[in-house]
């Protein structure tokens, strides 16, 4: 497996901290709104590579947190008038909704910052006792100019541009320095103060508590968005350095931004595009294959013409899948599957790995008009297809579902009612009234098809 190192600059054959175990950890949410698209690639980039490691053979540990004790979140409470715990659960079990219908596995540890407050406590102790943080009157700091190696991992310059980012305290040693726990009578009791932590103090804490590294580093991989590079990802790397003398993780790997129109996607551009209304009017599994189509690093432009293009490419694999109705899966090709794990090894080269399906699907479709009666290359098919389940996370539906996304309960109703009467009708030898109804479904863009199973439907 060969994965790009966005400190190092380059692609690194992965090798990990223990052979055979692959421990990552993915810097998730700050739950005070819902999520956005951004979320979504950065969730679903993530997912594959823990699918891949795991098809690759790897005992995968995963984990990824909730923020949900911040400044926003703060400012949310003051706005909404309702308490920390009432926003952050509302916006976790949204953002799990949503991950659930982008098919995106669960972590097997999904920790919140408020259940970490005394591993955060124990860290920000260690950093005072040596001497690396400092405190203020508004909390206490950590002291970059401690670090030898502090702005290594983005390879900034200490410039106006480079502090931007950081917190403002004229008081502060070093306008690089960063809080680590800010003074609040609200919030939690610690030896240096009551108060509540800095976003910075969160992960290496919660990496420190869930993750058991070596002499060198902590964890494996530790991803997230671009734009957690700086000042996030380098302030967590500047506290494990000083604080455990080794880094943080062995490997970084980053996911490019999201773009609406050509403009990267900012809540203060007001384009923040939101999963939950991607989802109004396309099947989860349509989004995330669209968002699978180009690569994990490179900055995405969404176009709903380009959504459109790539849910007819899902649409074809679904198709086939149809076709093969009821047939138990044989053994997978383990051409096929090489072809996509060679492809995915690639530090995750998904536009390959999905040429490859788009062919098997080509190739599939072509044999069976061929030879339409052949068991054998079907249950083939079937065992394909359930790979791809596995590896992309796509195709998990019932083709026939799949092909129902957007049909409204109420007609879905109207529609199990016809098929009852066509039933009724046919039972009946009355062929002329069935045919009436089938002409009555395909009149509201409803296509039936009878099976073994029963008459099952889909909208075309």
């Amino acid at each position: 497996m060969q994965i790009f190192d966005s400190i190092k600059k380059e692609k690194l054959e992965f090798k990990p901290i223990r052979n055979g175990e692959a421990n990552i950890y993915l810097c998730g949410p700050t739950v005070y709104d819902d999520a956005h698209l951004g979320h979504a690639k950065s969730a679903i980039s993530f997912d594959m590579l823990r699918r891949t490691l795991k098809a690759l053979g790897y005992k995968v540990k995963f984990v990824r947190n909730y923020t949900d004790i911040d400044d926003k979140i703060l400012k949310k409470m003051s706005e909404s008038n309702k308490s920390l715990a009432e926003i952050t659960s509302h916006y976790i079990d949204s953002y799990k909704a949503d991950m659930n219908a982008l098919n995106v596995l669960e972590p097997d540890i999904s920790p919140k910052a408020t259940e970490c407050i005394e591993e955060m406590i124990r860290y920000i102790q260690i950093l005072l006792q040596k001497d690396v943080a400092y405190t203020l009157e508004d909390g206490v700091y950590f002291d970059t100019s401690k670090d030898g190696e502090y702005l290594s991992l983005s390879g900034k310059s200490a410039d106006l541009e480079t502090i931007a980012r950081v917190d403002i305290n004229d008081k502060k040693r070093d306008k690089k320095d960063f809080v680590l726990w800010k003074f609040d009578e609200k919030w939690y009791e610690s030896p240096f103060g009551k108060g509540r932590p800095g976003w910075h103090s969160e992960c290496v804490a919660m990496i420190k508590k869930y993750f058991n590294g070596d002499e060198n580093y902590e964890i494996d991989i530790h991803a997230g968005g671009i734009d957690l590079l700086f000042p996030h990802h380098e302030n967590e790397a500047a506290q494990c350095r000083c604080a455990n003398h080794k880094d943080l993780s062995k490997y970084w790997m980053h996911n490019g931004f999201i773009q609406i129109n050509g403009e990267k996607m900012s809540k203060s551009l007001q384009n923040s595009f939101f999963v939950k209304d991607a989802l109004k009017h396309y099947h989860g599994e349509a989004l995330r294959f669209y968002l699978l189509s180009s690569h994990y690093r490179a900055n995405f432009n969404y176009s709903e013409l380009d959504l459109e293009a790539s849910k007819k490419r899902l649409d074809k694999l679904y198709r086939l899948k149809k076709r093969i109705l009821g047939v138990n899966a044989g053994d997978v090709s383990q051409e096929f599957k090489a072809e996509i794990l060679e492809a995915l090894s690639d530090d995750l080269n998904t536009s390959k790995a999905l040429a490859a399906l788009d062919e098997f699907v080509k190739t599939a479709n072509e044999k069976l008009d061929e030879n339409p009666k052949d068991k054998i290359y079907k249950a083939q098919i079937a065992a394909n297809i359930k790979f791809i389940n596995e590896i992309f996370g796509i195709a998990q539906k019932d083709s026939f579902e799949y092909f129902q996304f957007g049909v409204s309960q109420s007609e879905k109703e109207r529609i199990n009612e016809l098929i009852t009467q066509r039933s009724e009708a046919k039972k009946e030898r009355n062929f002329e009234r069935a045919d009436i109804i089938r002409q009555e479904l395909s009149a509201m863009g409803i296509s039936i098809m009878d099976t073994p199973e029963g008459t099952m439907w889909e909208r075309v």
